[in-house]
């Protein structure tokens, strides 16, 4: 396998087409340009080519001190278990410990995970929830 890491954000196209494998977005609550203009905001983004094909993408969100979270990391699923996604968390994962950010969050997707687990995340502690407010 022939693969290319890149920091630049994906073309628009290329991204429609990988977050369409994942079911993600089904309600349509928002536009593929509103999603595109999300993570052209990040602060840290991975793309992963082969042949010229976005396989694997994913991004953070950080102010680059101590607040991150990583979210919308995607395979495409003709390329799951191959060890993409591992490439894109050590990806961004490195540009945390280069920033010397220590402390890491992440949303994960429903049945993912043992893959977050085996990469060293753990849930929260009960004492210390997250919580979400769906507006």
């Amino acid at each position: 396998m022939n693969i290319i890491l890149s920091e630049d954000n994906p073309k628009k196209d290329d991204y429609i087409n990988l977050h369409q494998t994942t079911g993600w977005n089904a309600k349509g609550l928002y536009t593929y340009d509103q999603l595109y203009t999300a993570i052209c905001n990040s602060w840290y983004s991975i793309s992963i080519y082969e042949n010229k094909q976005l396989i694997g993408y994913g991004r953070m969100i950080s102010d680059g001190i101590y607040q991150t979270l990583i979210c919308d990391v995607m395979v495409h699923p003709d390329y799951q278990n191959l060890g993409i996604g591992t490439k894109v968390m050590n990806s961004l994962l490195g540009k945390c410990n280069q920033a010397g950010i220590k402390w890491v969050q992440l949303f994960s997707a429903k049945g993912k995970f043992n893959f977050y687990e085996k990469l060293g995340f753990k849930n929260r502690e009960v004492e210390a929830p997250g919580m979400s407010l769906f507006l």
